[in-house]
């Protein structure tokens, strides 16, 4: 192995480049890094390294940073990352240098795909320090069966903490220990355990008075605006004042909200139960999501109650069934409309007539705040003043044009999905074959037929096929089309983003937008 190590970095030394080179190093750092103390993987550590080991392989070269601080290495979801692979299909770089794989990522499909057709298709070098890899001296190099199993065994080391430590959490939620990091407002942790809630007198007072003004029929918002004329402290307040965090409101300071009252109300801690396995991962690196409410764990009678059980129940009863929201595309003007009384962002009010308007005006009786402007009205007046400020500029071709860059990056990306799904296929078909020898031989005791595994991987090589012709089709046509300067022009997430900073609106009479500089 040493020779091998010895030969590796001959051959690096050998091929120098002399030529400035542009390498983009990536370093990343995780909770689990943190938390296991691990000093070789903080990102300093890797810098230094990496930084060390270009200055003896390149004689000239442009260097630029990418990391991720905090971020599992179980999925390619990181900003960091996500900016080096956008500026690897812009061809800001040459080369990617990172401390060892598994800073990269431990999903060892992902990594292969990168390592193996991605980055070589996009013509960049990929070095791994404390591997000795080197895309340039061993690509179709039986070194990449050593690379392939690294990537496993970081996969599976992933898979398995990550199993040990949601073990280790259940177990301890079970024996009725309270784990989460802060305690619900009205609420503290125990001085002698951390584990256990104790009533924080102050912060339960409020609660008390919320759960008792709702018991007399008053609404989430009416409960707000009372509080907010009293100059009640919201629960972030009295965790400033009591130097648990430093924050600064959006606007002038912090006011209650309907949403506020809501959680409060709804949640049982204040009855003295505890509620835990709500939601569930499907996978390491997955999103988590909501379990069916009869599968969740309730722990009664965890805790001290602030609210008596039957109080708790009946403010259950008058606020009436959950409803679950759907989830609808998110209108480009949220977000940058904000009130011109309190700076506040507006809501938007659906319906057959949607407007826009100043949730404060409800919850702190500022008169002044937006009461409604028409949605449709707002956005003919934002179109007609970009129009004006692009000063003649052609926007329906520009925002066609961003149309048929979604189509082309939507059809990139399914093109690389089934790639990697013709991959999977073919390791799939590898192992059934490699089974079936080992059973035939007498190797084995049994034959693990993978022919189901392959035919669902079938379908959804078929289904990634179909989808692709789509999107091809849909790309021919908008490349033949001809845009009018009128026609097709609409307000899109993207243009917001490129020219709006905000939009402030007093009333319809009076809207000021800031143009990004």
């Amino acid at each position: 192995m040493n020779k091998k190590r010895e030969r590796i970095r001959q051959t690096d030394k050998e091929k120098a480049v002399t030529h400035a080179i542009r390498i983009a190093i990536y370093m990343r750092l995780s909770k689990t890094d943190e938390t296991m103390r691990e000093e070789s993987n903080s990102i300093s550590m890797q810098r230094i390294l990496i930084r060390k080991y270009i200055a003896s392989h390149f004689t000239e070269c442009e260097v630029m940073e990418y990391q991720d601080d905090g971020f599992s290495g179980t999925n390619f979801n990181r900003p960091g990352v996500q900016r080096l692979l956008e500026d690897a299909k812009n061809e800001r770089f040459d080369c990617v240098v990172v401390k060892d794989f598994s800073r990269f990522g431990r999903d060892y499909v992902e990594v292969g795909s990168y390592l193996e057709q991605i980055f070589p298709f996009l013509g960049i070098r990929f070095i791994s320090v404390n591997d000795y890899y080197d895309s340039e001296n061993v690509q179709g190099n039986t070194t990449d069966l050593d690379v392939n199993f690294k990537n496993l065994l970081y996969d599976l080391y992933s898979k398995d903490l990550s199993q040990k430590v949601k073990t280790s959490l259940r177990a301890r939620k079970d024996s009725g220990q309270y784990v989460s990091g802060n305690a619900p407002f009205g609420y503290e942790k125990a001085p002698d355990d951390r584990h256990m809630l104790v009533i924080c007198e102050d912060e339960a007072a409020v609660v008390r008075e919320i759960f008792s003004l709702a018991l007399q029929g008053m609404t989430s918002s009416r409960t707000a605006k009372k509080l907010n004329l009293e100059k009640v402290p919201t629960p972030v307040e009295f965790k400033i004042r009591k130097g648990k965090t430093s924050r600064k409101p959006k606007g002038d300071k912090f006011y209650w909200s309907s949403s506020t009252i809501c959680s409060i109300l709804r949640n049982p801690v204040y009855a003295g139960d505890v509620e835990y396995g709500k939601t569930e991962r499907e996978q390491v690196g997955g999103r988590n999501v909501l379990k069916a409410r009869a599968e969740w764990k309730v722990i009664r009678n965890h805790h001290a109650p602030i609210i008596a059980r039957e109080d708790f129940e009946k403010v259950q009863e008058s606020r009436g069934k959950s409803y679950d929201k759907r989830q609808k595309s998110r209108h480009p003007l949220i977000g940058r409309v904000v009130c011109g009384c309190c700076r506040r962002n507006l809501s938007l009010k659906e319906g057959l007539n949607p407007y826009f308007t100043c949730h404060n005006r409800y919850v702190t009786g500022l008169e002044e705040c937006v009461s409604k402007v028409n949605v449709m009205f707002l956005e003919q007046v934002v179109l007609f003043r970009l129009e004006e400020y692009l000063k003649g500029q052609n926007l329906a071709v520009e925002v066609s044009q961003k149309v048929k860059d979604d189509l082309a990056g939507k059809r990139d990306e399914l093109l690389r999905d089934l790639r990697q799904a013709e991959w999977e296929h073919d390791r799939l078909k590898k192992q059934h074959y490699k089974s079936y020898q080992l059973y035939s031989q007498r190797e084995q005791t049994e034959f693990h037929s993978l022919h189901a595994e392959m035919e669902k991987q079938q379908k959804v090589i078929s289904d990634l096929q179909e989808q692709f012709i789509q999107v091809e089709k849909q790309l021919v046509r908008k490349e033949s089309e001809k845009f009018a300067p009128r026609e097709d022009a609409l307000l899109t997430p993207e243009v917001m983003e490129r020219y709006i900073d905000s939009i402030v609106v007093f009333n319809e009479e009076e809207i000021e937008i800031r143009w990004k500089m």
